[in-house]
């Protein structure tokens, strides 16, 4: 498998985590739309819904503790990281735009 392939896969499996963890009651309707427009929504909506429905059922088949912590840990260090760096671009890019005085 190509590295572009599980970036995708990788990509494609957050996003339906994401969906699967999020509030269902949080979607807002939407007014009135033309009748194909509805169709077209209605039945994207309905294979997002079965997509995430797999998805999570996919989740509780294969839930690890071990991995679960690893992959808690691994965000927790990538984050305080990427905050530093922010942090260090965000003092260089003020340090450019106030010049020295």
């Amino acid at each position: 498998m190509g590295t572009r392939f599980l970036l995708a896969l990788f990509l494609v499996l957050l996003v339906l985590g994401l969906e699967v963890q999020a509030d269902p009651e949080s979607r807002q309707d939407e007014p009135a739309s033309p009748a194909l427009l509805a169709q077209m929504r209605e039945s994207f909506s309905s294979y997002w819904d079965s997509a995430k429905a797999a998805a999570q059922d996919l989740y509780q088949k294969t839930y690890l503790p071990a991995v679960d912590e690893k992959i808690r840990d691994m965000y927790s260090k990538s984050t305080a990281a990427v905050t530093t760096y922010a942090g260090i671009f965000t003092d260089q890019l003020f340090s450019m735009l106030k010049g020295e005085q």
